[in-house]
């Protein structure tokens, strides 16, 4: 395959399991597409034109050719500098890596990454939060993640990847999108009755058994287990976490369990306040659960996949780690 074939498969997979539908995901294009033609002629050439067709700006080729052939990857959780220089030195020693890929954004992708954000908004109200109420409780978080954003070195692992000559790029809610609908389809399978089912569920994957083995794994963070879990959310998509706001609006709407990658501090206050369930389900876990399900994609595509930096690598398609 090629690198812009790669790049715009999984950005194709990632609108396909996005929890807006597929009118969510044009609607938000059709607003991009609006804000580029209201853009002034002079300052268009610093828009980003990947956004009129690619809803998500923490996703793209960061180095190289679009056109250059890859046959192996080097693919893993935080890819920055040390990992690329581990990738130079794997070629050094005879291995063939074609393209690093990062899951989390880095460069231009994680300065847009507060962008991406605006999906919670329709997140919340598909669970029945008036898109009003959504809209004005995510958008002081937004400018708060886009200005905890803006003093920060983003170019370093880029730069070090055009120095090395290593084509790079960043895959991250297209993956985070793959994980939330798998962990959703088998929640609504399986129906957990208590807060102590939904752990179990979690424990029966791969990627978080892994987690398991190195304290790493699921855990009830608010409630008890053997509490009723109630109408589960999975909350594993959306950039990073929303605002703690939204708790409460959650718990009016019927959320008796949220499901999440993470939860900070005055995140989980809120939750206990507001007598929700949280399950910690892991980070990095998760993380590994939606990258393997893009690169199963890839690899029966005959696309070689070496994985460091975090990312357990479980192939669902020969059922192994």
């Amino acid at each position: 395959m090629r690198l812009n074939e790669i790049y715009r498969l999984f950005v194709q997979l990632g609108k396909e399991n996005d929890p807006r539908t597929a009118s969510g995901v044009n609607e938000y294009l059709e607003r991009t597409k609006k804000q580029y033609k209201d853009t002034k002629k002079s300052d268009k050439q610093y828009f980003d034109e990947e956004r009129l067709g690619n809803p998500y700006n923490d996703t793209r080729i960061l180095n190289g050719d679009p056109d250059i052939h890859v046959k192996k990857i080097l693919a893993g959780i935080d890819m920055e500098t040390p990992e690329l220089i581990l990738a130079d030195r794997l070629r050094e020693k005879g291995e063939q890596i074609d393209l690093v890929m990062a899951h989390h954004p880095e460069g231009k992708a994680l300065l847009g990454l507060h962008r991406v954000m605006q999906m919670q908004e329709d997140i919340l109200a598909g669970l029945g939060v008036p898109i009003n109420v959504a809209e004005g409780i995510l958008s002081s978080r937004i400018s708060e993640v886009e200005r905890g954003l803006m003093p920060l070195n983003h170019s370093r692992p880029v730069d070090a990847a055009k120095l090395l000559g290593l084509p790079f790029m960043c895959v991250h809610t297209p993956a985070d999108n793959m994980v939330n609908t798998y962990l959703s389809k088998l929640f609504d399978e399986k129906k957990p009755g208590t807060v102590d089912d939904a752990v179990d569920i979690l424990k029966e994957i791969p990627e978080y058994q892994e987690a398991m083995r190195i304290g790493a794994g699921p855990k009830v963070v608010v409630g008890s287990e053997k509490k009723r879990a109630g109408k589960i959310f999975v909350d594993m998509t959306g950039g990073t976490g929303g605002s703690d706001e939204a708790f409460a609006k959650l718990a009016i709407a019927g959320i008796g369990t949220i499901i999440a990658m993470h939860i900070g501090e005055k995140h989980r206050k809120e939750a206990e306040k507001n007598h929700i369930n949280v399950v910690v389900a892991g980070h990095i876990a998760s993380d590994s659960l939606g990258m393997n399900l893009l690169l199963d994609v890839i690899e029966q595509k005959g696309i070689e996949v070496l994985t460091c930096s975090g990312l357990t690598r479980v192939n669902r398609t020969k059922s192994e780690i």
